[in-house]
């Protein structure tokens, strides 16, 4: 028997699921959020987590219309208004400061954990989406109208709609047969918090160097939280050395910068690579997230751009309601698919690219001479600071400060 009915039936309720819930149900569509597993509580006495995003003043914006930004300030984030680039062979900081781009910051420092808490939050105390958790998808069967979903527990739904952002092993994905183009770096990021004698003033500091970037990101307690790109076999040694080793190793990559290191906490490693889907629709199933793309963290996008595909996905839903298409028509879908494809496509190559060529040490002089024209062009730094900010000109107008209902309004 078939049970109830939506719109929309979202699959995976990560950070960008649970903003694509909250959106499209407070624009007054049907939704049905799909989840395993309940995200643990966040505790803002416990310690940084290891997993932290750059959220971007666009995602920032999007996530405000879902209603978690407040909740997630009153948590605790940090927002920084100055990011500095070093190339790690003695060129002059390429800085960009916020205020010059008339920027109020270039991004906040937010822990992945408490980004999906207080977006499950939101969504559970609004009680404008059905919540299927803990449960998993089984399997889709796409029609024409509606698409027929069955849940592992047993449980069957219909909708006009299913999206899936449900992670890159995304089951959506796979039961729809979507291929992906892969790339794997042989590379891992490391991970920690680290305190040195200087509190970070509220940086973005990021090096490039033999293997890898080496990036601090600031936390709201003075110390910072660490992403240190190796190659796989070296980022496992690093893993395994002694806490006094590790920070000896560090100092030496960070070049004094903020002085010594005096405190590290635990270290954990992930693998790097980037996938891209070869189509983000089809047979009224949408991705959204990583389970459309991986990217590079090279400029720490990947959350950013899941949350712009949240955004887009709702813009598209919405002014296709306006035109009189239903949820789910060839049309929206088309339009949601070149556009999302086309912005997640020129980020994942352009930081494939930057990766390439700051990974090899015989160009470091063609680095050096990039970063002095950078460092001339204020229309590069602009275009840049900008497009990293979610405010280029193809973000979706949530980004850029429109009110949800507006996007309900001819």
């Amino acid at each position: 028997m078939t049970g109830k009915h939506y719109d929309v039936a979202i699959v995976g309720a990560g950070m960008v699921g649970t903003t694509l819930a909250s959106l499209l149900s407070r624009g007054g569509i049907s939704v049905a959020l799909v989840e395993a597993n309940e995200p643990q509580p966040f505790d803002p006495q416990s310690d940084f987590g290891l997993r932290v995003s750059a959220i971007s003043p666009g995602s920032a914006a999007i996530v405000q219309q879902a209603g978690a930004w407040k909740l997630i300030c009153d948590q605790r984030c940090r927002p920084y208004r100055r990011m500095q680039v070093e190339d790690g062979v003695g060129v002059a900081p390429l800085l960009f400061d916020a205020p010059v781009f008339n920027l109020e910051r270039l991004g906040t420092i937010v822990e992945n954990n408490l980004l999906q808490w207080c977006s499950w939050q939101v969504v559970k105390a609004e009680n404008l989406v059905d919540l299927y958790c803990p449960d998993s998808l089984d399997g889709i069967n796409p029609g024409p109208d509606l698409n027929q979903v069955t849940l592992k527990s047993g449980r069957k739904l219909t909708a006009k709609l299913v999206a899936g952002a449900d992670g890159a092993a995304s089951g959506v994905r796979r039961v729809m047969g979507i291929r992906q183009r892969y790339w794997g770096y042989n590379q891992h990021g490391l991970v920690c918090v680290v305190g040195k004698q200087k509190s970070n003033p509220g940086v973005a500091w990021q090096r490039f160097l033999p293997g890898g970037p080496l990036a601090f990101l600031p936390l709201s307690d003075g110390r910072s939280s660490i992403v240190w790109t190796r190659p796989s076999s070296e980022a496992e040694r690093l893993l395994a050395l002694d806490s006094r080793e590790f920070m000896a190793e560090l100092d030496e990559a960070s070049s004094g910068w903020l002085g010594k290191l005096e405190s590290c906490g635990p270290r954990a490693t992930f693998p790097l690579s980037m996938r891209l889907s070869e189509c983000y629709a089809t047979d009224r199933v949408v991705l959204l997230g990583d389970a459309a793309h991986v990217v590079h963290p090279l400029a720490g996008q990947g959350v950013n751009l899941g949350l712009a595909d949240a955004a887009g996905l709702t813009e598209s839903l919405l002014r296709g309601r306006l035109v009189g298409d239903g949820i789910g028509d060839a049309r929206q879908l088309r339009a949601y698919d070149r556009w999302r494809r086309s912005e997640s496509e020129t980020m994942a190559l352009g930081m494939h690219a930057l990766r390439s060529l700051f990974n090899a040490d015989a160009l470091s002089p063609l680095r050096r001479v990039g970063l002095a024209v950078v460092k001339r062009s204020w229309f590069m730094q602009d275009m840049f600071a900008q497009r990293a900010a979610g405010l280029g000109p193809n973000a979706p107008k949530l980004a850029t400060g429109a009110a949800l209902h507006s996007l309900q309004k001819p």
